[in-house]
């Protein structure tokens, strides 16, 4: 967990050195400690209730679009989707919008808001479950078809912005002060984070699926209450100013400021000037016309050396999104009862988060056991390249189980009130392409993580794992439009409203095609991304870039544009 000094305190004044006296002293680490393991509790608290209303939405959204709003199969994998991507992506915009705009309080409560407001519109939609009696009389009250479409679209946007400021503020990467780290303890670090994050999510998951088979009509009602314990978690820490304290300044404000300025000094050239630079972004530095020192742009060059690697995430995060879309809808047209009893759809996420649970631990056996120079693990790249071909190799036992279920006969099957033909083949049949993406995700995630956290200078790591989660987000909208794409050029075939009667297998055929090019693309770029040597350990006082500084630092300190806070030092890092 964060550091104590990265949260805002009242004993701030003791711990640097005003009061003199050894009572003091002592009595502030107790209070020290007690503001640490209220810091832990609360995140914990927030992520979990967080959590339970993102997946309590998730996990029924298909069956709800198809059942309650009457939507085609392909159009409710499509809005799930979207509302994923929305949901990764709004964390960075709202985070950027709080420092730079309104202040990290006021967005936090206004997201808290927007939060209960959009998980109390989700009832409202589907509301009644039944019909009611008042009286003697029957009562029966729908919405129109607009106006429920109205409500459930304003309130996934509600839930996703609420999400976004949440996570952004309360849980942001950069609270957990990994500056300095090597690159063993990075490794530990972010595979046992994404460890904690999936056991949550598993005991969400479990919570959701016993409420679905037990009290399945009110979950409705907890995902808004347990949206108001959260937003009160949430003013309990601003109130006791528990929330991070993030460095002033925004690099990701430098950083688009420099690809813009390096687009319009290109456009200027190609007009009126002449002369030639190594690189495009060149034209931003202040020696060659632009704004920014020379110190943004090269720290920006080397940021840009990974757009590679986060351009290839997009169609692998579109293979992980067939989760809660394509491979959703093969589940709940499959054969869902064990002896008798009839399981929920959301049991077989919990299948695909095992590997994640049981690989972790190992692969952090391994990091410590291989820490010797003779002896190294495969290269955070090699385990990208894995879980690549894992993805790839799970839509394509998709498309072959898709065919096997298809051949069996099919079943009456009972879901959300709704008789069902499915086939009578087992959704366990499905568990080896569910466990091969959970295998991808516990290869992929922490590695490109590290990738992104040691390629980068320390004051553009904030930046880089932003790059890396609009990446994410931008792979959930990717899947989307690959379903809307695939539906529209084969006539609704690839994705069809009844499964049983289209070639779905196609679709999964097409991207396992997709994906097993994608992976023979990360592996010709691999090699640029094997040496990690680049890190806050290594120097760069033998660089021709570092004597170039030194030649230009005269010059550079008369611009009025010229950085202060990107010293040589941390120059030095970078290179």
């Amino acid at each position: 967990m964060p550091p104590i000094d990265a949260f805002d305190t009242h004993d701030s004044h003791l711990s640097h050195g005003i009061c003199t006296s050894s009572y003091p002293r002592t009595i502030s680490k107790p209070r020290k400690a007690r503001k640490k393991l209220q810091v832990i509790i609360c995140v914990l608290f927030v992520e979990l209730f967080e959590r339970f209303t993102f997946f309590g939405i998730v996990c029924n959204m298909i069956l709800f679009c198809t059942i309650k709003l009457g939507y085609s199969s392909y159009q409710a994998a499509m809005v799930n989707t979207c509302f994923v991507g929305a949901s990764v992506l709004t964390p960075v915009l709202v985070g950027w919008f709080a420092e730079t705009c309104l202040g990290r309080t006021t967005v936090l409560c206004l997201c808290a808001l927007l939060h209960f407001f959009g998980t109390a519109l989700l009832p409202v939609v589907a509301f009644p479950f039944e019909d009611f009696y008042i009286n003697t009389h029957n009562i029966v009250h729908r919405l129109e078809p607009h106006e429920q479409h109205i409500l459930f679209y304003t309130g996934l946007v509600a839930v996703a912005l609420g999400i976004g400021g949440i996570r952004a503020i309360l849980c942001p990467m950069a609270a957990y002060h990994l500056q300095g780290c090597d690159q063993h303890q990075l490794l530990s670090f972010f595979n046992w984070f994404y460890w904690l994050v999936n056991l949550n999510s598993t005991v969400v998951f479990l919570g959701i699926a016993y409420i679905q088979q037990s009290i399945a009509k009110n979950l409705c009602f907890l995902i808004p209450f347990t949206s108001v314990l959260l937003a009160l978690v949430a003013i309990h820490m601003v109130h006791n100013k528990l929330t991070f304290r993030p460095k002033k300044g925004s690099s990701l404000l430098t950083t688009l400021g420099v690809f813009l300025n390096s687009l319009k000094m290109c456009c200027l050239h190609y007009r009126h000037l002449s002369g030639d630079v190594a690189s495009w972004l060149d034209r931003a530095k202040e020696n060659n016309g632009g704004r920014y020192s020379e110190t943004s742009v090269e720290n920006v060059k080397v940021l840009v050396k990974l757009f590679p690697l986060y351009g290839l995430q997009l169609l692998y995060r579109a293979c992980i999104t067939q989760i809660p879309s394509g491979y959703y809808l093969q589940t709940m047209h499959s054969n869902l009862k064990l002896n008798g009893f009839l399981l929920p759809v959301a049991v077989m996420k919990v299948i695909s988060i095992l590997p994640v649970l049981i690989l972790a631990p190992l692969l952090e056996l391994l990091n410590t056991c291989y820490q010797s120079p003779k002896k190294m693990l495969p290269s955070p790249a090699t385990f990208i390249t894995m879980g690549h071909a894992c993805a790839a190799l799970s839509a394509l036992l998709a498309g072959i189980s898709e065919i096997h279920r298809k051949d069996r006969p099919q079943v009456e099957q009972t879901l959300s009130g709704k008789v069902l033909h499915v086939s009578s083949m087992t959704c366990f049949q499905l568990t080896p392409q569910y466990i091969l993406l959970g295998v991808a995700e516990a290869f992929v995630t922490p590695a490109c993580s590290l990738i992104s956290f040691c390629l980068t200078p320390s004051n553009l790591r904030g930046v880089s794992l932003h790059f890396l989660t609009l990446s994410y987000g931008g792979g959930c909208f990717l899947g989307a439009f690959l379903i809307h794409v695939l539906y529209f050029v084969s006539g609704g075939n690839f994705y069809p409203n009844n499964l049983s009667s289209g070639n779905m297998e196609r679709f999964f055929f097409t991207l396992a095609t997709l994906m097993a090019i994608n992976t023979l693309a990360f592996w010709r770029i691999s090699q640029r991304y094997t040496d990690l040597s680049v890190d806050l350990s290594s120097g760069a006082g033998h660089s021709h870039l570092y004597e170039k500084l030194l030649q230009y630092k005269t010059c550079l300190r008369f611009y009025d544009t010229f950085d202060r806070s990107d010293t040589l030092t941390s120059m030095e890092t970078v290179l």
